[in-house]
């Protein structure tokens, strides 16, 4: 029957890579780019000896396909996408499959699954992390669709994906746009990851005065523990690395620090806010990038209010105390994230395995990390576990490390230090972990100027006092 062929839409530097690396695990691949020159470039750099053909239409790309067809869309989300899909559905028969490997956001996927659905096409919204080496050498994958468009597809992506001990680094998430909120979430977690390592970083820096060797043992120290991912050993390596363009000193003095983003972590904001599930250190690692734009405006505050005076000495445990503070307040993050993901399984039927989504973010992902190995078998032994903040694998984890990271961002306070995101963690396990909130004064507010009611602690039913008699 000869190689299956693969369909592949768009050849940017992520599409070109996932490309290359579906060929390279036994399937042919017909490409098609809206620019016709860059498929040829493609070609030319990857094509010798190499079983790529090149469709100069998209009528022509499913003409090489067997039935049924799988095409992978790897173009930019939102119209982009809508475009390709609009072009291509008139081309297909029904069981033909689309593979939307873009960053979707996740209505947008739910909307093309029923939609395509009725028209007897099976469509998959998968989340695709691990950036351009990630594409290349194997990501981690969370397609959502119908159980029977994932049985077909699961030996392809079983191949392609990151490979740990514990399996390929892909799972079936669920239905419909589950696999793009997933993604969408692990991009959330992401941010705040990487927020809570430039806390500690600044911290050390700015804060205790270490050299750019000293941070890059410190950091390397780190990786070596519970600590140990990806973005901690990249870290290790950035904090040192010498200018590129023979610069003094090193590379990251030399960058802007207005930081940008892609707006997968503002959805994972805004989607909490609509389900009512608090997630304040990714929703402060959000606020820290839009802060962080405000390059002009900080300039001149900073004229106006001055440099703050260091009101505290560190100390020599300080190093030690960052670190304490920094995995508490990751633990946090996750805890926040992964309540959301249970959360969207309910509220939207997904009912995606949260276990398996620690599993499959070992490898090939930004957020690839020792921990989640632990954070896997929290699930494991506890499938409705309502907050890894209570699971036994973590609370000794956070209790023994609350004094340290209550220290830190006192000292960080008396810097001038900013830390939102270490602060946003610590509020969210001190008001996680409170059984009387404020939170009665604000319902007696509520109910004194709008008459909103309120409940009673020593009594059934709703109540309403006409407080101004």
């Amino acid at each position: 029957m000869g190689r299956q062929t693969v369909g592949l839409v768009g050849l940017g530097v992520m599409g070109a890579n996932l490309a290359r690396n579906i060929e390279a695990h036994g399937s042919r691949v017909c490409l098609y780019n809206r620019t016709y020159e860059t498929a040829l470039e493609f070609m030319e750099h990857y094509g010798e000896g190499h079983d790529f053909l090149v469709a100069p239409t998209l009528r022509e790309l499913v003409g090489h396909l067997q039935r049924p067809r799988r095409i992978i869309l790897m173009v930019p989300a939102g119209r982009p996408t809508d475009a390709v899909i609009q072009q291509l559905v008139p081309l297909l028969e029904p069981g033909d499959m689309l593979v939307d490997g873009g960053n979707a956001h996740f209505r947008d996927t739910d909307r093309h699954a029923d939609e395509l659905g009725q028209l007897g096409l099976r469509f998959v919204g998968m989340g695709v992390s691990g950036g351009e080496v990630g594409a290349l050498h194997g990501p981690s994958l969370m397609p959502g669709c119908a159980a029977d468009a994932y049985a077909e597809l699961e030996g392809l992506l079983s191949q392609i994906a990151a490979q740990t001990d514990s399996g390929p680094c892909v799972t079936h998430v669920g239905p419909r746009g589950s696999g793009h909120f997933a993604k969408m979430v692990h991009n959330g977690i992401e941010y705040g990851d990487m927020q809570l390592i430039c806390e500690a970083y600044d911290l050390l820096r700015r804060g205790l005065g270490l050299t750019p060797p000293e941070l890059a043992a410190v950091f390397d120290e780190w990786n070596r523990g519970e600590l140990s991912s990806y973005l901690i050993e990249i870290t290790a390596r950035i904090v040192s690395f010498p200018d590129d363009r023979g610069g003094d000193g090193v590379l990251i003095d030399h960058i802007a620090d207005r930081a940008q983003q892609k707006g997968t972590g503002r959805w994972t904001t805004q989607v909490a806010l609509d389900l009512g599930v608090p997630i304040p250190t990714i929703t402060a690692a959000v606020d820290a990038r839009q802060l962080s734009a405000l390059k002009a405006e900080r300039v001149a505050a900073e004229e106006v209010y001055g440099k703050p005076q260091p009101a505290t000495s560190l100390g020599d445990r300080f190093v030690e105390d960052v670190r304490a503070a920094l995995y508490a307040a990751k633990i946090c993050s996750y805890a926040q994230g992964f309540a959301l993901l249970s959360a969207a399984s309910s509220e939207f039927g997904y009912h995606m395995p949260l276990a398996e989504l620690a599993r499959i973010w070992k490898a090939g992902c930004i957020i690839r990390a020792q921990f989640l190995d632990r954070v896997r078998e929290a699930y494991q032994a506890q499938p409705q576990l309502p907050n890894l903040l209570i699971s036994p694998s973590f609370r000794e984890e956070v209790a023994s490390r609350a004094s340290r990271w209550r220290r830190v961002i006192a000292q960080a306070v008396a810097c001038g230090i900013p830390v939102p995101a270490m602060s946003a963690s610590m509020a969210y396990f001190d008001g996680y972990t409170s059984s009387r909130l404020p939170a009665n004064l604000l319902q007696a507010q509520r109910d004194y100027f709008g008459a909103h009611t309120y409940e009673r602690i020593d009594a059934e039913g709703v109540f309403h006092t006409r407080w101004q008699e």
